[in-house]
C-alpha cells in the first residue's frame, strides 16, 4: 500500500491551483497529493483507491459543476470511512448566511466534519493548521500516529483488555493485535521465545512483557507516587472538574495534588467528539481535552498520582487527612472531591463475559475502526450515547442505537437527535432493552426485548457499546459527608440543617458537610451533568477555597482543631 492520499476537487481552476500548490509543498513527502477538476473524477480515483490505498483527508468545494459537494462526500464516506472530509470556502465566502446554513446543515447530517478557508498567498500557515489537524485526527483515530502504544495478546479479553483500559484512563492513543496475526507476528519479532502474553510495546520499542497496571503506568511516563506528603490543595478524581480545579488552583499559587485511581478524563474521555464546547468550533474529542488540560495543569506546577485510591478521610486539627489503598497518607488544607461516577453494568452474564471483546463499556476508544462493514449496537438514551452512536457510524454497515425511553429528546441534545435522525445508517430503537446475547470468543449476536409487549428478538452483532448512566464514586466517604439516596454529595445550601456541623457559618457553596471539603462535577447532588458545567465548577472550587484559606478560614480552622480536641477527650 503506498502513502496515505490527501484528495482536493475544485471546478475552479485558478483556486485549485492555490490549493494544490500548498499541498504539495507542505505534505508530499509524506501523502499521494491528487487534485482533480470534476466531481466525477474524484469519484473515479475514490473508486480506484478503495481496494488498494487509503484517504486520509477529502477537501472539495461547496459546488462542483451539477454535483454538490453534499453527494461527493456521500460517496467518501461510503467508499473510505475513515477519511477526512471538509469543504472548501473563500475568504469572501465563510461569513455568508447561505454558506453558513449549508456548512451547518452538512454538518449536522454528518456529511462534512468541517470547512477550510481556502489558502492566500504562500505560505498560509492558517490553512496548514487546519489540515495538519485533520491529519493528526485520522491519524489518532486508525492508530497509525508514531506515538501509538501498541498492545499484542492471545485474546481480546482478559488482561489484554485490562491493559488497554488502563491505556485508555490515561488517554494514550494505542492499537490492539492478536498475537497470531500478521501484524502481531512482526511486533513480536524482537522478542524472545516464550515472551508472556499480552506484551506492550512503547514508542521508543521499549517492551513490557504482562506489566502490572502500575508498571505499565509509570513506563508511559505517568506519576504513581507524589512528591511528599503535605499539600495546600488535595483534588481526588481527574476528570474535567478535578482537572479544571487543577489547572486554577496550581496557577493560583496552591501546591496542588491530583489523585485518581484510573488516569485523566473521566466520563468524558469517552466522548468522540464534544461539539459544544466553548471555543472548539470543530469539537474536540474527550480524550484529547484530558490530555491538554493535564499538561495545563502539570505546567502550572500542579502534581498527580495515578492509580492511587484514596479510602478515607478525616479531620487531625487544621489539616484534612486523605488515607490511600497502598497505606499511605496525604495531608492537605482543603479538598475537592471530583470523583465523578462509574459506569452502571448491564449484569447479562453471558455479555459481561464478552468485555472487550465486542463488548465495550463507554465510548468506542481504540475499537472504533474494527467496526468497519460490521453490524453495531449502542445501547443508551443520553449525549454520551449520542457521540458514541455518532462516531461509530462512521464506520459501522448498520448501527442501532437502543434506548429504553420512549423517546430521545428527553435525555438528549436536540442537535444529536437531529443528527442521528440524519444519518442514514443508523436506526433508533426506543422502548427497548438488550437481555441476552452471546458469542464464542467474540459478540455475534444479542437478544432483544420489547418493554411493552415483552416480545424478544434475536439480532446479529458484531459490537456492543454501552453507555447507560452511571451511579456517583461516593460510597468510601466517611458518614459525615452527607449524600442523598443515591449517593451525590450534597453541598452549600442543601446540606441539611440537621447534619452534624461543627462551625458557626453556614457551608460555603459547593462546601460538603464535612467543612473545607468541597464537591464538584458529576458526583455533586444537583450538578449539570455536561463538561463545560464541570469545568465551570473547577474554577468556583478554587474561589472558595480562596475564602477557606483566608482570614475567616483560619477562625474556622481555629474552631475545628477546639472540637476536635473536645471530640478526643
Amino acid at each position: 500500500m503506498g502513502a496515505p492520499v490527501i484528495l482536493a476537487v475544485d471546478d475552479d481552476p485558478a483556486d485549485l491551483a492555490g490549493v494544490e500548490r500548498e499541498l504539495v509543498a507542505r505534505y508530499a513527502r509524506d501523502y499521494d497529493v491528487v487534485c482533480v477538476a470534476s466531481a466525477d473524477e474524484a469519484c473515479s480515483r475514490l473508486a480506484e483507491l478503495r481496494d488498494g490505498g487509503e484517504v486520509a483527508l477529502v477537501l472539495a468545494g461547496l459546488a462542483l459543476g451539477g454535483t454538490t459537494c453534499s453527494e461527493l462526500f456521500g460517496e467518501v464516506r461510503h467508499l473510505h470511512p475513515h477519511a477526512k472530509r471538509a469543504v472548501l470556502v473563500g475568504w469572501s465566502e465563510w461569513g455568508f448566511p447561505a454558506t453558513g446554513e449549508a456548512i451547518l446543515e452538512a454538518i449536522e447530517h454528518g456529511r462534512i466534519d468541517h470547512y477550510v478557508v481556502r489558502p492566500a498567498a504562500p505560505p498560509d500557515e492558517l490553512f496548514h493548521q487546519t489540515i495538519s489537524t485533520f491529519l493528526l485526527e485520522w491519524a489518532e483515530e486508525r492508530r497509525t500516529a508514531p506515538y501509538s502504544i501498541q498492545v499484542v495478546g492471545d485474546s481480546w479479553s482478559g488482561r489484554a483488555a485490562e491493559l488497554r483500559t488502563v491505556l485508555e484512563r490515561c488517554a494514550f492513543p494505542h492499537a490492539f493485535c492478536l498475537a497470531d496475526s500478521a501484524k502481531g507476528r512482526t511486533l513480536l519479532e524482537g522478542s524472545s521465545a516464550g515472551t508472556e502474553l499480552p506484551v506492550v510495546i512503547l514508542p521508543d520499542g521499549t517492551m513490557l512483557a504482562n506489566p502490572s497496571d502500575v508498571e505499565l503506568t509509570r513506563a508511559t511516563g505517568s506519576p504513581v507516587e507524589p512528591e511528599g506528603d503535605d499539600f495546600d490543595l488535595l483534588v481526588v478524581g481527574a476528570g474535567p472538574a478535578g482537572l479544571s480545579a487543577a489547572v486554577y488552583g496550581a496557577s493560583e499559587g496552591l501546591r496542588t495534588l491530583v489523585v485518581d485511581s484510573g488516569g485523566i478524563g473521566g466520563q468524558a474521555r469517552s466522548s468522540s467528539l464534544i461539539r459544544n464546547y466553548l471555543g472548539f468550533p470543530r469539537g474536540i474529542s474527550g480524550g484529547l481535552l484530558a490530555r491538554q488540560a493535564h499538561e495545563q495543569a502539570w505546567i502550572f506546577g500542579a502534581q498527580f498520582a495515578f492509580i492511587q485510591t484514596v479510602t478515607a478521610l478525616r479531620r487531625e486539627a487544621d489539616r484534612l487527612v486523605a488515607s490511600r489503598a497502598d497505606g499511605g497518607t496525604v495531608t492537605a488544607r482543603a479538598i475537592v472531591l471530583a470523583t465523578g461516577v462509574t459506569y452502571r453494568r448491564l449484569g447479562v452474564p453471558e455479555l459481561e463475559a464478552l468485555s472487550g471483546a465486542g463488548v465495550f463499556y463507554g465510548g468506542a476508544g481504540s475499537d472504533a475502526h474494527r467496526m468497519s462493514g460490521q453490524k453495531v449496537f449502542v445501547l443508551g438514551g443520553a449525549n454520551s450515547a449520542g457521540q458514541v452512536a455518532l462516531h461509530l457510524a462512521r464506520y459501522a454497515r448498520r448501527l442501532t442505537l437502543v434506548a429504553r425511553s420512549p423517546s430521545l429528546e428527553a435525555g438528549m441534545s436536540h442537535y444529536l437527535v437531529r443528527q442521528l435522525a440524519a444519518t442514514p445508517n443508523v436506526d433508533v430503537r426506543l422502548g427497548t432493552e438488550i437481555v441476552g446475547g452471546g458469542g464464542d470468543g467474540w459478540l455475534t449476536h444479542l437478544v432483544l426485548r420489547d418493554r411493552t409487549s415483552g416480545a424478544e428478538e434475536t439480532v446479529a452483532a458484531d459490537g456492543l457499546y454501552l453507555s447507560i448512566g452511571a451511579r456517583p464514586h461516593t460510597e468510601w466517604l466517611p458518614g459525615e459527608i452527607v449524600r442523598d439516596d443515591q449517593g451525590f454529595v450534597l453541598t452549600g445550601a442543601d446540606v441539611p440543617r440537621e447534619a452534624p456541623w461543627p462551625l458557626d457559618r453556614a457551608p460555603f457553596p459547593l462546601e460538603t458537610s464535612m467543612p473545607g471539603v468541597l464537591a464538584i462535577g458529576d458526583a455533586r447532588a444537583g450538578s449539570l451533568k455536561r463538561v463545560a458545567s464541570a469545568v465551570g465548577a473547577g474554577s468556583i472550587a478554587i474561589r472558595v477555597v480562596h475564602r477557606l484559606l483566608d482570614a475567616d478560614g483560619a477562625n474556622a480552622a481555629d474552631e475545628l482543631a477546639e472540637a476536635s480536641g473536645r471530640a478526643r477527650r
